[in-house]
């Protein structure tokens, strides 16, 4: 069983999946800011609703980002201490693919960055790029794009798709992973991917490495 973690907005996920990477049990949420207390409760909840145990997992997939700074603090935490424990291989997936991968309709995949910019990652393109707000209203026009709720009220993302089912596109590409390189990610070396430094972070010697 792969557990996965998508926690890279405030619309958090949590999925379950064989081997394979097909989700058998999924949970998504507005978590309005509220990630770092619901995160485990809701897999708790999630695994006794599938009548599973954490200790049935063999590995652990988690989105690294891009996307809010506390968010991905806490599921990256609650992966690697799942890991450590269970004596499971870790496998970080990129949250906005993940996001694309689990709506194929959408053109677009966009978190917060900041009050007044985001990550936006376009279908077709390799990596995200930071957008600032008009020029992301630009982007989104007559396009669907995925954001989570509060984003997409704050900036007007009209029709947006929130990330709920995420997490079971985590599970899916990390389990892809997993089949070609069964070790997973190096334990200590994976960290959360934010393309800027956090706030109050102005020079690259203050950014602490994730341990």
């Amino acid at each position: 069983m792969i557990i996965a973690l998508e926690s890279a907005s405030s619309d958090p996920s949590l999925a379950l999946a064989a081997t394979d990477g097909t989700a058998f049990a999924a949970d998504g949420w507005a978590g309005e800011g509220r990630q770092a207390s619901e995160l485990l409760p809701r897999l708790l909840t999630l695994l006794e609703g599938a009548h599973r145990e954490v200790g049935e997992a063999t590995a652990i997939a988690v989105g690294i980002g891009p996307g809010s700074f506390t968010g991905l603090r806490v599921s990256m935490s609650l992966g690697k201490g799942m890991a450590l424990a269970l004596g499971v291989p870790l496998v970080g997936v990129p949250s906005l693919a993940a996001w694309l991968e689990a709506e194929p309709d959408a053109s677009a995949a966009v978190a917060r960055a900041g009050a007044q910019d985001a990550f936006v990652l376009i279908r077709g393109e390799a990596e995200p790029r930071i957008v600032a707000a008009p020029e992301l209203a630009a982007i989104a026009d007559g396009s669907r794009v995925v954001a989570p709720s509060e984003l997409a009220a704050a900036f007007g993302l009209t029709g947006a798709i929130p990330p709920h089912a995420a997490a079971a596109a985590v599970a899916r590409m990390g389990a892809a992973r997993l089949a070609t390189d069964p070790r997973g990610d190096d334990l200590e070396g994976l960290e959360p991917w934010y393309l800027r430094a956090p706030r109050g972070i102005v020079t690259p010697s203050e950014v602490a490495t994730w341990r």
